[in-house]
């Protein structure tokens, strides 16, 4: 069998999810899921409720074997229990039909995260009751539509289900507790359990479970797999590779839970949930373990780091980005994760067969008038195929691929933005195209393979898949080092020369015609951002080093200076530039965008489509801080806004606003000429005197709200009984004030990472779109 060949029982297909594509939600006696709840406004989907003809017919012209798709809960059950729905199970019926009769295998979901919101009305998944309505679903299903199902998976993702929706809140149903969060996660595992024996009982050959395993790693390790780990290091690997994947994977596959994940779980939800005979329920046999995997977890100790609310027990632990190309929604593209976590599921579960049930990627679809040119895409699924096919040949047991996903749809949380589809979706038509992708992955299956022909833009990472070693081997080996033995180089040589690649700066570049130096631009900083401008200068000169450049700081801060800048640029001088704009108008980002040369900027420009750019969730971020003072019943909050033509305080101020809207609440607003602490307790001076009840106060930087504590005290408010206070930045100052200070943290260093990461993306010629990180909110004595 060729390199591009798979075996021949190969599976090839796509994956859906009910809540996404189907729409109609409340059509045929369907009542609401979580997810209605929680996004009410978007439930129309792709309409697949009315049209699953035209869509199965997509599938059939583009050749596909498979199709996993997930049923309604609330469409089956309502109430999420009593007698099931006829109407719901007849479009299930019709849907099978269609997809049968056409010559493709279903794969059915019971659970892709649309609880019923009866259900969550009485207790959700923290509640046991849930696991057993979860059985009675499943039986209910399979009675209708069993006899044409190929495989049943019970869940999907239960990680995602239980922390994201019931840990951070997030996804639906938006609870915010741990205890809740690994509550959840256990009774979904018992819900699996019981749904696979009922299941199993009504006569059910095929039954699997979906999980998202990620490879944990650190940020050294993702260019080098073998690389060896500081202790510390390895405990925080191993600490978030339990919580994210063993926890799930131990249970349904040994009967246990990680020993050392069962005081964390004690810590934060008590452990009297889990019952006797739970985990022998759970642990049912598997015919197959569906993979979805999109992106390593990326990691290193950090001791003052606080817990990720989406990771209870991860204190010590931060969440890293790392210096590689991304898709749409930042996601770092690592493709040897793939071989990595195959071959490790293969190991340690011998015997078990896989299957990646998901994998692919949003990126930003142009839609022309010959058609939509998504080479992204085809890129990022060809070079997971590679690495898909190597891990086969190492033996891995994985017997089908399923690309996500079928159509641009309803991408939970972010709603329409996203783009993962092979097929392009006008939502305001409903109108599908194919995209090169889906044209791409026909030829795929109808070859059972990939084309002899070269990859358009090789990148390293094919390089190392094709040769079967890790990136850092593959640089090693471009830039002529001799500690590579005779056969590692002869081998990765033979893929180099058959992909045609030529070493680009991941490889260090060897391509003479360009200068290798990158400007750094330092422009007028924002009041207070010193700590950021330092941590940028450190990250990315490191970064953009360590990748073969050599960096010029340049100061702007004159227009003769602006003009020396561009001028620089203009004569390309520099391959690439990061500028760092300041918050108000700056004609040097538009000029230095019309030179070509790659930039990228550290913070949202006035006129955000102008260039790539990284910056923080700044409006989220202020969500975030005043909802945290609404749930502890303040109900009159101020806001110090400062001057409200920089664009960072206009979207704080947009997040208060939009959090104090949904509560039915006014704005009382003082802005303040600068961000220093002086204007910030003039401000909140005058706010308290204009509304004396106010009984909190959220400043849209720090310096601004420790001169609202200054205020505070002058004025005789007690601080936090009399009033809250809340600030944004967590600069070091913040943990120091009298009381500590709530505030929101940007990730300052994640930043920085996020700039030269961008950087060195367009460099290589990758389609790049801005990083918008997100902020998290530390919650200390003054709220």
């Amino acid at each position: 069998m060729s390199i591009t060949s798979f075996p021949e029982d190969f599976v090839w297909g796509v994956s859906t999810s009910a809540y996404q594509i189907e729409g109609a939600t409340a059509a045929d006696g369907r009542l609401p899921s979580i997810w209605d709840t929680f996004s009410a406004d978007r439930a129309e989907a792709c309409d697949h409720y009315h049209r699953y003809p035209d869509d199965v017919r997509l599938m059939k012209e583009l050749g596909m074997a498979a199709y996993r798709f997930s049923v309604s809960w609330a469409r089956v059950f309502p109430e999420g229990r009593g007698k099931p729905n006829a109407a719901g199970l007849d479009f299930y019926d019709r849907l099978l039909d269609e997809v049968t009769a056409a010559g493709i295998t279903p794969y059915a979901t019971l659970y892709h995260w649309d609880l019923p919101q009866a259900l969550e009305d009485r207790g959700g998944w923290p509640a046991r009751d849930t696991a057993e309505r979860f059985a009675e679903y499943a039986a209910a299903v399979h009675d209708r539509i069993g006899d044409r199902v190929d495989t049943w998976f019970t869940l999907n993702e239960p990680w995602v289900a239980a922390f994201l929706g019931y840990g951070s809140g997030v996804h639906a149903p938006g609870r915010k507790s741990a205890a809740d969060a690994f509550r959840a996660a256990h009774h979904m595992l018992l819900g699996h359990g019981l749904a696979v024996q009922a299941l199993r009982a009504a006569g059910a050959e095929k039954v699997g479970l979906v999980l998202n395993i990620a490879p944990v790693m650190t940020p050294a390790q993702v260019s080098d797999f073998g690389r060896e780990l500081s202790e510390e290091d390895a405990a925080a690997v191993a600490r978030i590779d339990a919580l994210a994947n063993r926890q799930f994977l131990e249970p349904a596959l040994r009967g246990a839970y990680p020993a050392e994940l069962l005081p964390v779980i004690e810590r934060h939800a008590g452990l009297g949930h889990v019952r006797a005979g739970d985990l022998e329920t759970i642990a049912q046999p598997l015919d197959l373990l569906g993979v979805n995997y999109y992106t390593p977890l990326v990691v290193q100790a950090q001791p003052s780091e606080p817990a990720d609310p989406a990771y209870p027990g991860s204190e010590g632990i931060l969440f890293c980005t790392i210096p590689t190309a991304v898709t749409a929604m930042g996601w770092p593209i690592v493709p040897n994760c793939l071989s990595l976590l195959l071959g490790r599921i293969s190991r340690e579960y011998p015997g078990l067969d896989l299957m990646v049930t998901e994998n692919g990627a949003d990126f930003v679809d142009v839609v022309t008038g010959d058609g939509i040119h998504d080479v992204e895409r085809i890129s990022f699924i060809e070079e997971h195929l590679r690495a898909l096919r190597a891990a086969i040949d190492d033996g891995a047991r994985v017997r089908g691929y399923l690309v996500w996903t079928l159509l641009d749809n309803l991408e939970w949380s972010d709603g329409y933005q996203r783009k993962f589809g092979l097929v392009h979706v006008d939502f305001a038509t409903q109108r599908r195209r194919m995209k090169d992708s889906a044209l791409w992955y026909r030829d795929v299956i109808r070859r059972n393979g990939l084309a002899e022909t070269r990859p358009r833009r090789p990148t390293l990472e094919t390089v190392a898949a094709r040769a079967g070693v890790s990136r850092a081997t593959v640089s090693r080996v471009v830039n002529g080092e001799s500690s590579v033995s005779p056969e590692v180089r002869t081998a990765v040589m033979r893929a180099v020369n058959e992909l045609g690649y030529v070493p680009n700066l991941a490889a260090r570049s060897l391509v003479t015609r360009r200068t290798n130096a990158v400007a750094l631009v330092l422009s007028v900083p924002r009041q207070g951002a010193d700590a950021l401008t330092s941590a940028v200068v450190q990250y990315v000169t490191s970064l953009l080093e360590g990748a073969g450049k050599q960096i010029t700081l340049m100061l702007a801060d004159t227009a003769e200076s602006h003009r020396r800048i561009a001028a620089h640029v203009e004569a390309r001088l520099a391959d690439g530039v990061v500028l760092l704009p300041p918050d108000r108008g700056d004609i040097l980002a538009e000029r230095l965008s019309r030179t070509g040369v790659p930039l990228v900027l550290l913070g949202k420009p006035p006129i955000a489509s102008l260039v790539p750019y990284v910056d923080v969730d700044n409006a989220g971020g202020a969500v975030a801080a005043t909802e945290h003072l609404l749930a502890r019943g303040r109900r009159r909050i101020g806001m110090v806004c400062g001057p409200t033509d920089l664009v960072t305080v206009q979207d704080r101020l947009a997040g208060h606003r939009t959090a104090l809207q949904r509560a039915g609440l006014t704005p009382h607003l003082a802005p303040a000429g600068d961000l220093t602490r002086a204007e910030g307790a003039a401000a909140t001076r005058r706010l308290l005197i204009e509304a004396p009840s106010l009984d909190a106060v959220f400043a849209a930087t720090d310096q601004l709200a420790i001169g609202a504590l200054q205020a505070a005290r002058e004025l005789g408010r007690r601080v936090p009984d009399d009033l809250a206070v809340v600030g944004f930045d967590d600069v070091d100052a913040a943990s120091a004030t009298t009381p500590a200070l709530t505030t929101v943290r940007v990730p300052v260093a994640d930043q920085a990472l996020a700039l030269a990461r961008l950087l060195l993306s367009r460099l290589e010629g990758r389609h790049t779109t801005s990083v918008v990180l997100p902020a998290r909110l530390v919650v200390r004595e003054s709220a």
